[in-house]
């Protein structure tokens, strides 16, 4: 929503300020869908030669979180941290009887009563891998929480693609507006002999190559790649707190303990109430009695 309010506001600030200082649209109109084709197709093209298939998909993919937003919200941290309250819990009291959630999560009961996160193949695995390795009786739980660490470095690195894909586009697209502009530059010498009124607009459309380039870095592309970056971090926070409730379980701290670390470690906008935890625990271990 604010993605669309942000746009609307660019584009009316930009040419309505134009327009107010007395600025004619018809030049730049006439000219907008020439420079569109040299600088958007040349934009296009660079970033298909500087991406393969799969990157290509998973940003056009991402450039819909600008408008969307993060994935996870505050109730989807509360049933992350009941969810591994009650892996926690079963891990200490039956590891036996954990196995069948870790190794079968699409049919497990538990994961199955939190759909959304069930549905994330990598929450998912990191939840189950890390359980299985911790089942194994690391004699230094250091090492399950190293191979973590790496494991959610890579994975961030992968989700941060999209955003170094669109910030280089943003990055090259003013160059790309120079290029178009020195076309229409050409184009002007090539009618030299024509009267100045007709130069005038001839060079006036030349120069719509060079502020596209710079409006469409500065004021689309350069905030898509921020917010994408945003997004993805907001979103890593929720992995990281499936981290943090795990790696405290593998020192053997109480499971209350375990989720009261998450929580705390969880950012303050998404963190669950202390109170409303508690109340969703202590309902959990009456359907469990």
């Amino acid at each position: 929503m604010f993605g669309l309010i942000g746009i609307a506001v660019i584009l009316v600030m930009v040419f309505g300020g134009y327009m107010a200082a007395g600025g004619k649209m018809g030049i730049i109109l006439k000219a907008l869908p020439f420079e569109l084709i040299m600088i958007g197709g040349a934009a296009i093209g660079a970033f298909l030669i500087s991406n393969d298939f799969a990157a290509i998909k998973h940003t056009m993919k991402d450039v819909g979180k600008v408008f969307k937003g993060p994935k996870w919200k505050t109730a989807d941290y509360r049933d992350l941290l009941c969810l591994l309250f009650e892996l926690v819990r079963l891990a200490k009291a039956n590891p036996v009887g954990l196995e069948e959630h870790v190794e079968n999560p699409e049919g497990s009961a538990i994961f199955g009563r939190y759909p959304k996160i069930q549905h994330d193949h990598e929450a998912v695995e990191l939840i189950c891998d890390t359980l299985r390795a911790a089942s194994m009786n690391y004699d230094d739980p250091h090492q399950v929480e190293e191979v973590l660490d790496k494991r959610m470095e890579a994975n961030m690195h992968h989700a941060m693609h999209s955003s170094h894909a669109l910030q280089s586009m943003a990055d090259g697209l003013p160059a790309l507006g120079i290029v178009a502009a020195v076309l229409g530059v050409i184009k002007t010498m090539g009618s030299i002999d024509q009267p100045p009124e007709v130069l005038g607009k001839m060079i006036g459309g030349a120069l719509v190559g060079t502020f596209l380039g710079v409006f469409l870095a500065y004021g689309l592309m350069g905030p898509f790649a921020a917010r994408v970056k945003t997004v993805v971090e907001d979103d890593g926070h929720f992995y990281q707190l499936i981290r943090e409730v795990l790696v405290a379980n593998l020192h053997r701290h109480p499971a209350n303990i375990c989720i009261e670390v998450g929580r705390q470690n969880t950012p303050h906008h998404v963190r669950p109430g202390f109170s409303d935890l508690e109340e969703a625990l202590r309902a959990l271990k009456q359907d469990a009695a």
